[in-house]
């Protein structure tokens, strides 16, 4: 093969395949008496696997020293192997459709790429300008980058569409500028989770209801009275879990 097909065959250009020679990457091949190069089944297998391995993010630095691993192994292994990361290529590029099959499908929401299941709370939740709403939505988004199609926004479902839940988010944008030992902060708590079900407690994972880091995260974006109702909640969910585990 001359560089031009085996650039094609490769999914590279030849521009690229002679910039592999130049910084050794690719040993130069065998010439023709008129000059032109004579690439190899090798060479291609080569070539592919440079091109796979920077796709996946490696610097020509790191595909070196991946390569140079495989130095003097037999053609059939290196080809298995390439085969088996088509292989998986293959299952990653369905998953993601599938996943993206299940989004197009779900409720319409303004947010962002999110979880079949956080899509459909986020549309059952109400219609509000409240502050609060808006960042326990954005939190909501964070929590799901996190732990992915959870079952605990299934089981929130049917508190996106209780009226009290309103009423709450209103009273937690009163206490925006107030002190964090405001008398309301107390029985806000305690209403908050007095209105949270068996069936959320339930769904949240045995090791607690959020990822490491996430609790002292959500803390900092509020202000001092609103962080030290949530702060009171999650504290109490906490100590319900292990209740729950005993």
């Amino acid at each position: 093969m001359r560089i031009g097909e085996i650039a094609a065959l490769v999914g590279l250009t030849p521009r690229a395949v002679r910039h592999y020679h130049q910084i050794g990457l690719l040993a130069e091949p065998a010439r023709r008496a008129n000059g032109y190069r004579v690439y190899t089944v090798r060479d291609a297998v080569l070539l592919a696997r440079i091109r796979r391995l920077s796709e996946l993010g490696l610097g020509l630095d790191e595909v070196a020293e991946v390569l140079a691993g495989d130095a003097g192994r037999p053609l059939g292994d290196v080809l298995r192997e390439l085969d088996e990361d088509l292989a998986r290529q293959e299952r990653e590029i369905r998953e993601r459709r599938l996943r993206l099959a299940r989004l197009m499908e779900g409720p319409a929401t303004g947010a962002g790429p999110v979880s079949p299941a956080l899509a459909a709370l986020l549309a059952a939740g109400p219609v509000t300008d409240s502050p609060a709403a808006a960042k326990d939505r954005e939190h909501l988004e964070l929590l799901d980058s996190a732990v992915g199609d959870s079952e605990v926004f299934t089981a929130m479902r049917p508190l996106a569409a209780d009226p009290a839940v309103l009423a709450l988010y209103q009273e937690l944008d009163a206490l925006d500028a107030a002190p964090a030992d405001d008398p309301r902060i107390g029985p806000l708590a305690d209403r908050m989770l007095a209105l949270l079900p068996d069936e959320v407690l339930a769904a949240i994972p045995g090791n607690g209801p959020v990822v490491t880091g996430f609790g002292e995260a959500l803390l900092a974006d509020y202000p001092a009275a609103q962080a030290e109702v949530v702060r009171r909640v999650m504290v109490a969910l906490t100590e319900r879990m292990k209740g729950r585990s005993k």
